[in-house]
């Protein structure tokens, strides 16, 4: 009995592979017009039929009626979802052996099946395949997935695009696409842009700064933390900033959090997280006094500090302090202030803050007469 019971599911798993065989062989008719031998694109013997994705135009509009055949096929036998998967996983793997024309139908086809969102078809798992160095080294795969990234947009909008390029876990690696001698930003946008793809490249450029902003703020707290030499730190801040062609207000932005940072906050103890704050601006003024070196840069820092008072409970009642100390170090001007107090912009805390920062702004104004 036992013997029979194996017998049978051994058969079961016989016919399941048959029927994979079928369906994977099916999937690449669809594709190529017939069996392709393996790592080549040269047909196995037999008749080839003339309707598939390489044999017709490469449009969307000749393609477009081979993808919308998948995903019926599909939505009745979601299995199939895997056979796809595995011959594009083969054709973008080859993509080298094919000839432009021929790359950019299946671009099309590839960006044609996200748009049409066939279910279980994992991204990661395709463009994944083509960071092949082979591939990336000839430029075969720039090529392609801005084509494809072209094809996708035509129906569907540049957040779409992100999501997608999310998904496929590879927003963040878009450089390693370009060949290693032109793995740059400069090469990026040029390469976008021409492309009709400026999106991206304002996307990219925003990631890069992001990164080097993080990269930076980690450097600061550490050196903040470590109590580093003030001079050493601000040259070297200064230094990335020129490297990686950060912008001044997110560099200010960077600073003050990377100061707050460094601070070992006390649990529950108030006053004393006060103090904390106090001496960290005091001790550390000349550092945000390096990089706000005009009144809209020290506007931006008051706007920063308010911001983080605002969403930090235990310094809510410290903004004022903050900004006296700043002043008095000369990292804040008096103008500056004063327009702050009278025509700021940011609502966050703004009534509470302005009442607290009044006694201040009075004596800024009592002394400016008096002068």
């Amino acid at each position: 009995m036992t013997l029979h019971i194996v017998t049978s599911i051994i058969g079961l798993f016989d016919v399941y592979d048959w029927w994979m065989i079928v369906i994977l062989n099916l999937v690449q008719v669809v594709y190529t017009g017939g069996r392709i031998q393996l790592g080549s694109t040269k047909p196995e013997e037999g008749e080839r039929q003339p309707y598939s994705i390489l044999n017709c135009d490469a449009s969307r509009e000749k393609i477009l009626p081979h993808v919308l055949f998948i995903q019926k096929i599909i939505r009745r036998r979601p299995f199939m979802i895997k056979s796809l998967e595995n011959v594009m996983q083969r054709q973008l793997q080859s993509l080298e052996l094919y000839e432009q024309v021929d790359r950019l139908k299946l671009a099309i086809f590839t960006a044609l099946t996200f748009t049409q969102k066939l279910s279980g078809l994992p991204p990661e798992n395709i463009f994944s395949v083509l960071l092949k160095d082979s591939l990336v080294a000839k430029g075969t795969v720039l090529g392609f997935i801005t084509d494809c990234f072209r094809e996708y947009l035509v129906e569907n909008s540049f957040d779409d695009l992100i999501a997608l390029l999310k998904r496929a876990k590879i927003e963040d690696r878009l450089l390693e696409f370009f060949p290693m001698q032109k793995r740059t930003i400069e090469a990026f946008s040029e390469h976008f842009s021409k492309a009709g793809l400026a999106p991206l490249v304002e996307y990219n450029k925003k990631k890069v700064f992001e990164v080097k902003l993080k990269e930076l703020k980690t450097y600061l707290t550490d050196q903040i933390s470590e109590n580093a030499d003030m001079g050493e730190v601000i040259e070297s801040v200064k230094q990335r900033c020129k490297e990686a062609k950060l912008p001044d207000a997110d560099v200010v932005r960077t600073v003050w959090e990377a100061l707050m940072d460094a601070i070992q906050w006390s649990g529950k103890n108030q006053q004393q997280n006060i103090n904390l704050a106090l001496r960290q601006v005091k001790t550390w003024g000349t550092l945000l006094g390096s990089f706000t070196h005009t009144g809209k840069l020290q506007l931006e820092l008051i706007y920063t500090i308010q911001t983080y008072c605002y969403e930090d409970a235990k310094l809510m009642k410290l903004f004022p302090e903050i900004i006296r100390a700043l002043y008095d170090q000369d990292v804040l001007a008096e103008d500056t202030i004063l327009f702050w107090f009278r025509k700021g912009s940011n609502p966050k805390g703004r009534q509470t803050f302005v009442q607290g920062l009044e006694p201040f702004v009075k004596w800024l104004e009592e002394a400016e007469e008096e002068e």
